[in-house]
């Protein structure tokens, strides 16, 4: 919106010009949603108060648990509204991958909504049926997969001579050394798989004040500087026996990552979820004064694998994810023992609960949760020219 009204005047009013550059609106959009939800939050979570519209703690949870019990729930919902305004007031709008993800966050965001609302309605923490919601969300990757690919944006090319395109590739590995070709029909499913899977993650994560927040803001943070570097064609003159030559500058080429045209527009995205992020953390820090909900938890997630998707570094997302991931295998691995020998590995799972009911305090869990997930993402940025 403001990106198309500034770019249009820049001619009659030449500092407009700055708006150009998405590093410039990636800073504008950050700030924009951290002082949406940073002034927002206190007038936002006074109205759930008054609506009581309180968390409901699962009976079987730990003790210490108990006493969050009527704490603000579903401040997602703000989150929501910054990051998509945010995005939409800075990002180019002709760019069809800002609607991928902005369909894919709002879409799981009403899926989390309706959990949530269905867990106050019926003052318990069963919500949605797990088999609904988990149809709900492929069905909703599924469409927005489709979009991709058949999409004259991305069958033509959003830059002549390049498309979005099914390889994959390892981290650490040159793309011009390794690139897995595969087959459309088995990299939907997988790209289903990666985003459904990437939102209940982060969802199962949600369970400490902060835990889930920290390695997303992390997480975003990341796939700022991927989705920056796999689209972004710099341009510098210079003079050459008396003449003024434009050379140009391919980050992606030099750092030898996908390549992946377009995409540089999600780093609007990305900023804008850090800001948000950060503005929520200001309150749901602990003690939480509000909590995100599922609304939060899920279009977060499903934004984050949906970002892990479109810059081609899906494989590599795996490290990026890797609390999230941990904590989503720590569910599995409980369950599946349970079933196959009636033993449980853990006290408790998610992860998070094993910590606590070994007696460790709640901020200890949370801060090196975030160290790790911190140190994980710095590793995969090194991967940017560790190839």
């Amino acid at each position: 919106m403001l990106f198309e009204l500034f770019f249009a005047l820049k001619d009659d009013f030449g500092a407009l010009n700055v708006f150009r550059y998405v590093s410039f609106r990636v800073i504008a959009a950050a700030m924009t949603a951290l002082l949406l939800t940073l002034f927002l939050y206190p007038w936002f979570i006074r109205r759930l108060q008054k609506q009581q519209i309180g968390q409901v703690i699962r009976d079987d949870g730990p003790e210490s648990h108990f006493s969050k019990a009527g704490t603000p729930t579903m401040g997602g919902v703000l989150i929501l509204f910054a990051v998509v305004l945010s995005t939409v007031l800075w990002s180019d709008l002709s760019n069809t991958f800002v609607w991928v993800i902005l369909s894919i966050t709002v879409g799981f965001g009403v899926v989390g909504f309706i959990d949530d609302f269905m867990k106050l309605k019926g003052k318990s923490s069963a919500g949605l049926s797990g088999k609904i919601r988990l149809l709900l969300e492929f069905g909703l990757v599924g469409l927005v997969m489709v979009v991709l690919y058949w999409d004259p944006a991305f069958s033509n090319g959003l830059v002549e001579g390049l498309t979005y395109k099914t390889e994959m590739y390892l981290p650490f590995v040159s793309v011009e050394r390794f690139s897995l070709s595969v087959p459309m029909w088995a990299y939907i499913p997988f790209g289903m798989f990666l985003v459904t899977g990437t939102g209940n993650a982060v969802n199962l994560t949600d369970g400490l004040d902060g835990l889930a927040i920290g390695p997303t803001i992390v997480a975003a943070g990341t796939f700022m500087v991927l989705a920056y570097s796999s689209a972004t064609v710099l341009s510098y003159d210079a003079t050459v026996n008396g003449e003024l030559v434009t050379y140009y500058f391919d980050v992606a080429q030099y750092l030898m990552i996908p390549k992946v045209p377009g995409v540089q527009e999600l780093a609007i995205f990305c900023s804008a979820v850090v800001g948000a992020g950060i503005g929520f953390l200001w309150y749901n820090t602990f003690p939480a004064q509000i909590f995100m909900g599922d609304v939060g938890s899920l279009s977060l997630g499903g934004a984050l694998g949906t970002m892990a998707l479109v810059t081609k570094h899906e494989l590599l997302s795996a490290i990026i994810f890797g609390i999230f991931l941990l904590e989503a295998v720590s569910v599995i691995t409980q369950t599946t023992s349970y079933k196959l020998t009636g033993k449980r590995v853990f006290k408790m799972a998610p992860i998070h609960h094993h910590y606590e009911m070994k007696g460790w305090p709640e901020p200890k869990i949370i801060v090196r949760f975030w160290i790790i997930s911190f140190l994980l993402c710095l590793i995969a940025l090194a991967s940017l020219k560790l190839r």
